[in-house]
C-alpha cells in the first residue's frame, strides 16, 4: 500500500515514514512552494516530533524556513495560513498527524497557497521521492511561533456573545489534540464544561479517537446523561466533530441544516453520502445545495470554486466560509453549535420537524486497491441494463461513484479513496424499501465481482 494517498500522505512510523522517506518528502515539497516560509505543526503521537525534525531537514535542504507551532490541532495548522507573524506570512503549512488512525500510523496534511495539496499532486510528489537521492543536511532554519494563543484569542474574540451561557456542556477529546485549545477557550468564555480525556496522549489509552464509531462515544454519552445538556466529541486531530443531545447523535448533514438556519440563502455543499432530506430542505428554504465528491480536499476546492458558505461530510467534517476561512474545524463548529443553542434554537425540535427517513450507516464492502475502481466501472455498466426485479431508477448521479435515485429514496456505491473498500449507503422514506435497495445493489456488486 503506497503512503501517497488521495488526500494526504499516510503510513506506519519507521516502516514507511522514516528518516529517508520523510527528508525526501520535505525536499520534494519545498520545490512546490513559492515563498520561503512553511508553517509546521504536529499531533500527540509519540513519533510526531521525530517526523517534525526529518521533515524540517528536507524543507531546509530545499531552501525553506520552518515556522514551528509545535503540538496543535489540525485547524490551528490551517489557521496559520491566514495569519502574519512579524511580517511573515507562510506560503504553505504541513500538519503531521495520523488523524483517527491507530497509534503506529502518522502522516502529513499539506496546504499550499491556502489550498489542499492532494490527488495527482501527491502521486507526482511520491514518484519524485522514490527516484530521489538523499539531500545534503542543511543548516537548521526554524522560527518558533505561538499559533495556539493566536487561535484561542481569535475564537474567544469571535464568540464573546456566548460568555457565561448556562448550557451544561460535556465533551470528549479522546486524548487527541483538541484539548490543547478547548480548555482555554471554554474557560475564557466562562462556559459550564466538563471534559473527558483532555490530556493529549498518542497511545489513546481510553478509546480510539474516532467519533463516527458509536462505541467510542459511550463515555461521553454516560456523562451527558448524568450532568450535561449537550455533548461534543472530537477525532484525533480535531477537524471532525460529533454532536450529541439527549435524543440525537447529529450527523454532519443534519448539522449543516441546523447551521444554515442562521445564514441568509447560503450556498451549501454536501458530499454524495449526505441525506436527500438535507438537499431538499436547503432548496425549500431558498438556499443553494450542491452535491459533490467525498473528501476534505475535494470539498475545500469546490467551496473556493463556488464561493460556498458551508460544506459538510456526514462523518462530521464541517467547513465554514461564512464568518470563517473555509476549512474543517471541529472547535469552531462547536462554538457555532453553542451559538444556535444560545439563540434559543431547540436542536431536537428542529430535527423532529424534518421528513422521516430510514438511513443506513456507511457499509463497507471489502475489495482490493487494484480491483475497487474496476468494480465501479463494471457496476456502472450493469446499471445500464439492470435485472428485471430492480426497482425503477429515476436517475443516477455519478459525481463520485454512483448514487442511484429511486421512487422512494436512493442507494450509493463509491470506491473509498483511502482504503481498499467500496462504501455503500442507503436511504428511503420506507424502512423495508431501504432494505430492498441495499439487497438489490449488493446483488449488483456481487455480479460485478463475479464478472471480474
Amino acid at each position: 500500500m503506497s503512503i501517497y494517498r488521495e488526500y494526504d500522505i499516510r503510513g506506519i512510523y519507521e516502516k514507511e515514514l522514516n528518516e529517508a522517506s520523510v527528508v525526501k518528502i520535505g525536499f520534494a515539497l519545498a520545490k512546490r512552494i513559492s515563498g520561503e516560509y512553511v508553517a509546521v505543526g504536529y499531533d500527540a503521537r509519540s513519533h510526531s516530533p521525530i517526523l517534525f525534525e526529518y521533515l524540517t531537514r528536507g524543507l531546509n535542504a530545499g531552501g525553506k524556513t520552518v515556522l514551528n507551532m509545535g503540538l496543535v490541532p489540525t485547524p490551528v495548522n490551517y489557521f496559520t495560513n491566514y495569519q502574519e507573524w512579524d511580517g511573515i506570512t507562510p506560503s504553505a503549512s504541513v500538519m503531521i498527524t495520523g488523524s483517527h488512525n491507530p497509534s503506529e500510523y502518522n502522516g502529513f496534511k499539506i496546504t499550499i497557497d491556502k489550498l489542499p495539496f492532494f490527488s495527482d499532486d501527491i502521486y507526482a510528489l511520491g514518484a519524485e521521492c522514490e527516484a530521489m537521492d538523499m539531500p545534503q543536511t542543511p543548516e537548521r532554519k526554524v522560527i518558533e511561533i505561538d499559533a495556539v494563543s493566536r487561535y484561542v484569542d481569535f475564537l474567544v474574540n469571535e464568540f464573546q456573545h456566548l460568555k457565561g451561557m448556562d448550557t451544561r456542556i460535556v465533551y470528549d477529546c479522546g486524548n487527541g489534540v483538541a484539548g490543547v485549545v478547548t480548555e482555554d477557550i471554554f474557560k475564557r468564555l466562562e462556559l459550564k464544561t466538563k471534559g473527558l480525556y483532555v490530556e493529549p496522549d498518542g497511545t489513546f489509552p481510553n478509546h480510539h479517537p474516532d467519533p463516527s464509531v458509536e462505541h467510542n462515544l459511550e463515555d461521553v454519552k454516560a456523562l451527558l446523561e448524568k450532568e450535561g445538556d449537550i455533548a461534543f466529541a472530537y477525532d484525533g486531530d480535531a477537524d471532525r466533530i460529533a454532536v450529541l443531545t439527549h435524543k440525537n447523535n447529529i450527523k454532519g448533514d443534519m448539522m449543516a441544516l441546523l447551521y444554515s438556519m442562521k445564514m441568509d440563502k447560503p450556498t451549501v455543499i454536501g458530499e454524495v453520502k449526505c441525506s436527500q432530506v438535507m438537499y431538499d430542505e436547503l432548496t425549500r428554504r431558498g438556499a443553494k445545495a450542491i452535491m459533490y465528491k467525498t473528501g476534505h480536499s475535494n470539498l475545500k476546492v469546490k467551496m473556493k470554486e463556488t464561493n460556498a458558505d458551508l460544506a459538510c461530510e456526514v462523518s462530521g467534517h464541517i467547513f465554514f466560509k461564512n464568518r470563517y476561512f473555509g476549512y474543517d474545524d471541529a472547535i469552531y463548529a462547536t462554538l457555532r453549535m453553542l451559538e444556535l443553542v444560545n439563540d434559543g434554537i431547540d436542536l431536537d425540535a428542529e430535527l423532529e420537524k424534518l421528513p422521516k427517513v430510514f438511513s443506513t450507516e456507511e457499509i463497507k464492502v471489502e475489495t482490493t486497491e487494484e480491483e475497487k475502481f474496476k468494480l465501479m466501472d463494471k457496476i456502472k455498466e450493469l446499471l445500464q441494463n439492470p435485472p428485471a426485479d430492480f426497482p425503477k431508477i429515476k436517475d443516477i448521479i455519478t459525481v463520485d461513484g454512483v448514487r442511484i435515485n429511486f421512487e422512494k429514496g436512493w442507494g450509493l456505491v463509491r470506491a473509498s479513496n483511502t482504503t481498499p473498500v467500496l462504501v455503500t449507503r442507503f436511504e428511503s422514506t420506507d424502512e423495508a424499501e431501504a432494505k430492498h435497495y441495499e439487497e438489490v445493489i449488493n446483488n449488483i456488486i456481487a455480479a460485478a465481482k463475479e464478472s471480474l
